[in-house]
């Protein structure tokens, strides 16, 4: 997936304004993942990134993430970054 068309979507939504380091393409990479690998709840997505964590941030997925980390971003982004990257 060409990261250039979800950059427009996320510049379009202003998806990453006032964020540091936990980026809509990481949270997107994460959430990838997860259903993927078909992890029921973010507890497990945790489990399953730190038991790999030294090919994690080869991978670009960043360098650590919390529950936190990953909850707030999921309930404050716009939902449509995805939906429409996912169109």
């Amino acid at each position: 997936m060409p990261q250039r068309v979800f950059d427009k979507f996320v510049a379009q939504y202003s998806g990453n304004k006032y964020v540091r380091h936990f980026t809509c393409l990481n949270q997107w990479l994460y959430m990838t993942f997860g259903q993927l690998t078909n992890r029921d709840s973010l507890h497990y997505l945790i489990v399953i990134i730190d038991a790999h964590k030294n090919k994690v941030y080869h991978l670009g997925f960043g360098k650590s993430l919390t529950r936190s980390n990953l909850s707030k971003p999921n309930e404050k982004r716009n939902y449509r970054i995805c939906k429409d990257f996912a169109y």
